[in-house]
C-alpha cells in the first residue's frame, strides 16, 4: 500500500473461512443481557460488535464499559458511537461493584469510552470502581483497559495508586497509520502511559493490544512490537482489523492464522510474557488466562 487512500468498493476484500463465528447460545446470551441491562451497564463486547460476544457472553463474562457509552475521539476504525457524551452517572460504580458480585465474577475487565470533556479524563472513575470492586467481591482480580487521559500524568497516577492488577492500553495501531487512521491519538504518547506505569509499579501488569490489517507492512508490525517491547509492557494481544462498516477504515489485509502464529512466536522471543495472536483475538480476550 503506498498511500492511505480509502480503496474503492471494488477492492473490499471478501472474509476468509476462518473469520467465521459459530452463533452463541442465545439462552445463555440473553440471560447475561439481562444482567447486565438491569444493573444500566455498557459492554464493549455490545458497542464495538466484538466477534467473541457470543463465546465470552456463554462463559457469563464481558469487558464493562464505563462513564458512557459516547466517546469525544472519532477513530476511524472504531464503531462505538461518537459525539458529546453525558454527565457521568455518580451511580455507576455501584452498580457495577453489584453485577461484579451477582455474576459471581473472579476476574473482572473494565474499559470506557475517551473523555477528553473531564478534567481527569474519567481516571477519577476508573479509581471508584476499583475500590468499589475491591470492597464488595474481595479476591475479585481487576484489569483496567484505560484511555490516555489527554496525557495527564497526575490522571494516570492516580489509577496506578489505586493498583488493579493489570492496567492496559492499547496502542490499536502501528506508528505510520497513527496521524490518518487515530488522529486525535499520540503513539509517542501512548508508549509513555505504558512506560510509566512499569516503572512507578513494576508489581501491577502491563497490557497492550493492536490491530492488523489496515495497511501496515511487516517491518511495521516489528517496530511496532520493539516499541512496547521497550516500555517494559508485559502482556499482549494482537488481532485482526475487521471493518464494522462500510464507511470506517477498510481492510486490506486478513492475516492468515499461521501468520498470527508467526507473529506471536515473534513477540515471545522478544520477551513478552504472554502473547496472545489470532483473527479474532481482541484486547480482553481470555484476559484472565494471561499470566
Amino acid at each position: 500500500m503506498k498511500s492511505q487512500e480509502m480503496p474503492t468498493a471494488a477492492t473490499m476484500l471478501r472474509k476468509p473461512p476462518w473469520l467465521k463465528v459459530r452463533l452463541p447460545h442465545a439462552e445463555k446470551t440473553l440471560a447475561v443481557t439481562r444482567r447486565l441491562s438491569s444493573c444500566r451497564l455498557h459492554t464493549v463486547c455490545q458497542e464495538a460488535r466484538c466477534p467473541n460476544l457470543g463465546e465470552c457472553f456463554q462463559a457469563g463474562t464481558a469487558t464493562f464499559l464505563i462513564l458512557g457509552d459516547c466517546c469525544t475521539r472519532n477513530c476511524r476504525y472504531c464503531n462505538v458511537r461518537h459525539g458529546i457524551p453525558e454527565a457521568p452517572d455518580e451511580e455507576e460504580a455501584e452498580r457495577l461493584a453489584s453485577a461484579v458480585a451477582r455474576l459471581g465474577l473472579t476476574y473482572v475487565v473494565m474499559t470506557s469510552v475517551t473523555r477528553d470533556d473531564l478534567p481527569d479524563g474519567g481516571a477519577g472513575r476508573f479509581v471508584r470502581c476499583i475500590e468499589r470492586i475491591r470492597e464488595s467481591c474481595p479476591g475479585c482480580r481487576v484489569e483496567v483497559l484505560i484511555p490516555d487521559f489527554g496525557g495527564s500524568p497526575a490522571a494516570l497516577r492516580a489509577v496506578v495508586e489505586a493498583a488493579p492488577d493489570v492496567i492496559s492500553h492499547n496502542m490499536e495501531i502501528c506508528r505510520k497509520l497513527f496521524p490518518t487512521v487515530r488522529p486525535q491519538g499520540n503513539y509517542e504518547s501512548s508508549l509513555e502511559l505504558l512506560r510509566r506505569v512499569h516503572n512507578w509499579n513494576p508489581a501491577i501488569g502491563t497490557k497492550s493490544g493492536f490491530m492488523i490489517g489496515l495497511g501496515e507492512e511487516q517491518d511495521d508490525i516489528l517496530m511496532l512490537l520493539d516499541d512496547l517491547h521497550h516500555t517494559g509492557c508485559e502482556r499482549l494481544t494482537i488481532g485482526q482489523y475487521l471493518q464494522p462498516t462500510r464507511n470506517h477504515w477498510p481492510v486490506y489485509k486478513y492475516y492468515s492464522p499461521e501468520e498470527f502464529e508467526e507473529l506471536r512466536k515473534v513477540a515471545l522471543e522478544m520477551g513478552f510474557k504472554a502473547v496472545m495472536a489470532g483473527p479474532l483475538v481482541r484486547s480482553s480476550y481470555h484476559a484472565a488466562e494471561m499470566k
